[in-house]
């Protein structure tokens, strides 16, 4: 298995910035009872590439924690964790075409 990228580390400003980006957001990934299957973490890499923030959704399906699941797809796509409220996350990784300019 190959080496998982490096998690991004954020200040509060950032995340601050970043939670008001997110308001009107719809979930762009469900994870359900398969967990963080392959296709869950290749739809979330794609997502980020395209849209740098997302909203991931976690479905009443999944027996993990929900503070598990976002650590670990983060951890898995190389993103920042920027919050976790109900069964819904944020996932932010700045892409090459830099979409969002943080403070």
């Amino acid at each position: 298995m190959s080496e998982l990228p490096k998690t991004l580390q954020l200040t509060g400003k950032q995340n601050r910035f970043l939670r008001g980006q997110a308001h009107g957001l719809r979930p762009f990934v469900m994870v359900g009872k398969q967990h963080l299957s392959e296709e869950v973490v290749k739809a979330t890499h794609e997502a980020l590439e395209a849209h740098e923030l997302i909203k991931v959704r976690i479905q009443e399906g999944c027996l993990t924690d929900r503070k598990t699941v976002a650590s670990e797809l983060a951890g898995e796509t190389g993103s920042a964790v920027v919050q976790i409220l109900g069964n819904t996350f944020l996932l932010y990784r700045p892409s090459d075409d830099k979409l969002i300019t943080l403070p």
